[in-house]
């Protein structure tokens, strides 16, 4: 079942909705509905899939599409202190220890979201118009979104970013200028969340990209747990 969400600030029970995890569309992406969202592991996302009705998930007054609302059951996780660093990717830190590339945190938020929606990886990622940047850009404002930037010299060559609350970081989107400059920012970021005390990066969607640097699935119940 798909819910139509109206202005009221709140969200139906996840588990009832589709088995990808779509259950709801409409209201707002204000930052109280999203910092709601994120403690109960939902995310926005635009997309439309092959079985859907499209035109159920236009908005008839603005002819525009509906945010959609995701909260999958099965939960593609990379726990912090499990990423996986293969030999490879260890020469490629050794880039960064040497000076080559740099790495910082919440230095150029704007870019980061800005190359995110021209370049995200495996085309997996909330689709970033204007209204998606403007409300994690609010996040990031506000302290509740992260940004990890891998620069060579004065040149952003990849990234990620995504949302801290509670005990989780919830990724939202990665790109890459250069090979594995999103690896590298996702390596960074797991050892700076493990000093945090951080329980898990929620990855929303598995992609090999993903799994391969040792995402897995976990029950929802147990994220929960984790994410409090």
């Amino acid at each position: 079942m798909i819910y139509l969400l109206d202005s009221t600030i709140g969200f139906p029970d996840p588990k009832d909705g589709e088995p990808d995890g779509l259950f709801a569309v409409g209201g707002d992406l204000s930052t109280q509905r999203l910092l709601l969202a994120y403690s109960w592991g939902i995310f926005p996302w635009y997309a439309f899939r092959a079985e859907d009705n499209c035109e159920a998930l236009i908005n008839p007054d603005t002819g525009k599409p509906y945010i959609q609302w995701w909260c999958p059951m099965k939960r593609f996780v990379i726990f912090p202190n499990e990423i996986h660093i293969s030999h490879s990717m260890r020469q490629q830190l050794n880039k960064v220890q040497q000076g080559e590339l740099r790495v910082t945190f919440d230095i150029d938020f704007r870019q980061v979201i800005d190359l995110c929606g021209k370049l995200r990886e495996d085309g997996i990622g909330a689709w970033l118009g204007q209204e998606m940047k403007e409300a994690y850009t609010r996040l990031h404002d506000e302290g509740y979104a992260t940004s990890v930037e891998v620069w060579k010299d004065d040149t952003l060559v990849g990234g990620l970013y995504g949302v801290t609350l509670g005990k989780g970081f919830f990724g939202e989107s990665m790109f890459s200028l250069i090979p594995n400059a999103s690896k590298i920012a996702l390596i960074m970021l797991a050892r700076v969340l493990q000093q945090f005390d951080v329980a898990l990066i929620d990855c929303q969607f598995e992609t090999p990209h993903l799994k391969s640097m040792g995402g897995r699935y976990i029950d929802y119940d147990e994220y929960l747990k984790l994410i409090r």
